[in-house]
């Protein structure tokens, strides 16, 4: 498919709200630790730089709170849009509605969602029920932010609510962002997610996992975007972009690196085993496969893997994974607002982008 009958792709950056930046891997830097003004500078430098889109991360334990910096970050950015991470463990899904739709006139329809499958901190759900909660509150927050009467008996709510005073800047609900492996996980995302999201894998691995879900989807009568999460390393040559990936593993102490990646609340879950699972198929050097280094998994749980070359070849990487049916890239490095700027002036120009 050419590019002018697939359209745009969205392509985002990451703000580092969960202690995430690192000049070297697993080196704590008291620089680059999350603050308001390290995300923040963070955030504008992937405005500069011409992203559509910056993914605030949360995480119950790590860093600063999500809701309140999207809210904050909201009055300081005009063009960039912002996809807030909302832990559904912690929330009660008519409040946060209200939150998404006054964040979101503060954006002035800047605001999208990512969807996380969380625990409530101090218990523990088993999967099933876990996911079921969270088809739950995304159907919720679809019903009020679309601005429709909720009449919701469910196992874990049981509601019958208007919508809030505050409507979103469009009237309509912003696109829900989602991911997991798990077969319940998939169930949940074909059944209530907008852009089904996914970490690195071998190419054979992601048209696996996008034909499946486009099959579950179906079922349920719905179709999805799909989404890809990756770092990325881009310097002029591919030598010089090997050499930076191994130089941010240089002071890496295996021990700090597995104790990091055991402090992650998703640490158990199947997505992280399958970035183990990547990790352990590379080659000696790291990579699974050209140009898709493992090695950021081994200093951090969740997306493993770094998309690692020259110009050329990272816009061919991301060229390959768009005719495979990839609407959407969440990039991200080391350190993040220099690595944005790379990204922004030897890559981004070159691609037919915009929000989703």
């Amino acid at each position: 498919m050419s590019d002018s009958t697939r359209g745009p792709c969205e392509i985002s950056w990451f703000s580092a709200l969960c202690d995430d930046d690192y000049e070297f891997l697993g080196v704590p830097d008291l620089k680059l630790k999350s603050s308001w003004e390290h995300c923040r500078d963070i955030v504008q430098q992937a405005e500069t730089g011409g992203f559509d889109n910056i993914l605030l991360p949360s995480g119950y334990a790590l860093g600063i709170d999500t809701t309140a910096f999207a809210a904050a970050i909201a009055t300081l950015t005009r063009q960039i849009h912002l996809l807030m991470a909302v832990r559904v463990g912690e929330s009660w899904p008519p409040q946060l509605a209200r939150q998404i739709a006054t964040i979101d006139q503060i954006a002035r329809g800047r605001l999208k969602i990512n969807i996380i499958s969380s625990d409530l901190p101090g218990e523990k759900l088993a999967s099933a029920p876990r996911y079921q909660r969270t088809v739950e509150a995304m159907q919720i927050l679809k019903t009020l932010l679309n601005g429709e009467h909720l009449s919701h008996q469910g196992e874990f709510w049981k509601l019958d609510v208007d919508p809030a005073g505050v409507k979103t800047f469009s009237g309509k609900a912003p696109p829900l962002y989602f991911g997991g492996l798990s077969p319940d996980a998939r169930d949940a995302a074909a059944r209530a997610c907008d852009v089904y999201l996914m970490w690195p894998d071998t190419k054979e691995k992601v048209a696996e996992i996008i034909a499946d879900m486009t099959k579950r989807a179906a079922d349920y009568g719905r179709t999805l975007k799909f989404g890809y999460r990756a770092h990325v390393i881009v310097r002029d040559t591919e030598t010089e972009a090997r050499a930076y990936a191994d130089r941010l593993l240089s002071k890496l102490d295996a021990e700090e690196g597995a104790q990091i990646r055991a402090k992650s609340l998703d640490a158990t879950s199947m997505g992280v085993a399958a970035q183990a699972a990547l990790r352990e198929s590379a080659s000696d050097d790291g990579y699974a496969e050209e140009n898709l280094w493992t090695g950021v998994g081994r200093a951090r749980s969740g997306c493993g893997a770094a998309i690692v070359g020259d110009p050329d070849q990272v816009l061919a990487k991301l060229q390959m994974y768009r005719d495979m049916g990839i609407d959407a890239f969440i990039l991200s490095g080391y350190p993040h607002a220099a690595e944005a700027d790379l990204f922004a002036r030897h890559v981004l120009p070159r691609i037919d982008h915009a929000p989703l």
